[in-house]
């Protein structure tokens, strides 16, 4: 039992604050669980060049990281034994009651410090994982086998989604009850008062007639970005006044414009980059489109469901925990261009249709989602953890 007369001292741990729902969770949590009762510490990685950085989202909170520049998301095993050593040196020095860490390399990296500096109690969040659909057999059954260890010396386990945490149980990676979900928690009244002003349209020169379908998030292999360009332009075929406004950047952005070029997509598409200006664009569309592989808890149909913008999504992860087919937006199974393409097609073609379901999305996420609800829960747990 840590004394309660002094600050509960926490250390959260991510491998760095690159664009997604990880970087604003730790953020958020690190800004609302601080003195009088916590006092806590942010410790992250650095961002590559081809990756979207948010560390302007944790100066905008009052959050100063503390940056290992050792630290990143490839496996590299001088720079992790490095970033290891440092990380325990760091602990020793402050002596946390909790080390709460976040995404795979973190998670590793960090609880094994943890454990090493004999902190009480250790914390991991699964945002996702990266132990199916990610890699090659061989590499997918290696991380298993780490997972499973570093679960060995955690206190729990953290899903952000009952699907997500139904994927852990089924790879074994720890006991059941050592596993819980603990849904993310976001700033959306900001989307929630964005007006719809037109000012994406502006950007593009589009009128309000002309149906806007949007993408917001990185571009990566994992949100498949092949079939939302393939099955754009099946519904294009069907709607061909409908655009797609692609917000966001990564790795994939080059494959996909010369893939836009290849379709004869060149006009319909709009490569926007990242955007800080988020609520007021995703505000502008009249749904959101979502083709990955696997997702946790995806951030982007989340904010736009709270900006009254249903979604298009493959019925992958936790995103059927998000979107109720037929209620607050349309699944498709994974993969399927044809079916995507269809949903697009039914919501390009049904714009009551689409302010029902945008409505009710709404509703839905502004209850469960919200910062607030994250730091009641998150603080309740650790309390209980440490028993105080």
């Amino acid at each position: 039992m840590s004394d309660p007369a002094r600050p509960i001292k926490i250390v959260r741990i991510i491998a760095r604050l690159n664009v997604g729902g990880p970087a604003m969770h730790v953020t958020l949590l690190t800004r609302y669980l601080g003195p009088p009762e916590f006092e806590s510490h942010l410790v992250a990685g650095r961002v590559p060049d081809n990756e979207g950085d948010m560390a302007y989202y944790a100066e905008r909170h009052g959050v100063e990281p503390a940056y290992l520049e050792t630290m990143s998301r490839e496996i590299s095993p001088r720079s992790d034994l490095r970033t290891l050593v440092e990380l325990y040196r760091l602990l020793r020095r402050i002596r946390p009651d909790i080390v709460h860490t976040h995404t795979a390399k973190a998670g590793l990296v960090g609880r094994v410090a943890a454990w090493m500096a004999r902190v009480p109690v250790i914390v991991h969040t699964f945002h996702g994982h990266v132990l199916r659909g990610y890699f090659s057999p061989r590499k997918e059954q290696l991380f298993r086998k780490l997972e499973r260890g570093v679960a060995c010396v955690s206190s729990v386990l953290l899903a952000v989604s009952e699907q997500v945490r139904q994927d852990l149980i089924e790879l074994a990676v720890a006991p059941p009850d050592k596993i819980r979900v603990m849904e993310l928690g976001l700033e959306l009244q900001r989307f929630a008062d964005a007006p719809r002003a037109g000012m994406l349209r502006a950007e593009l020169g589009l009128g309000h007639e002309v149906p806007l379908f949007g993408f917001c998030g990185r571009l990566t292999a994992i949100k498949n970005p092949d079939l939302l360009l393939r099955a754009f332009a099946l519904a294009r075929a069907e709607c061909p006044a409908l655009h797609l406004a692609i917000l966001g950047d990564g790795e994939e952005r080059g494959p996909m414009e010369q893939q836009v070029a290849e379709l004869g997509l060149g006009g319909y598409v709009h490569f926007l980059g990242f955007r800080s200006d988020l609520p007021p664009l995703v505000a502008d569309l009249d749904a959101l489109v979502l083709t990955s592989d696997n997702e946790g808890t995806p951030v982007a149909v989340i904010e736009a469901a709270a900006a009254g913008v249903p979604a298009i999504c493959t019925a992958v992860g936790g995103v059927p925990d998000i979107v109720a087919d037929g209620e607050t937006g349309w699944l498709a199974p994974a993969g399927d261009a044809q079916a995507v393409a269809a949903a697009c097609t039914a919501a390009a073609r049904a714009p009551d249709e689409r302010r029902r379901r945008g409505q009710a999305a709404q509703a839905t996420v502004l209850a469960r989602f919200s910062e607030h609800r994250l730091a009641r829960d998150m603080a309740a747990l650790y309390h209980e953890l440490l028993d105080r």
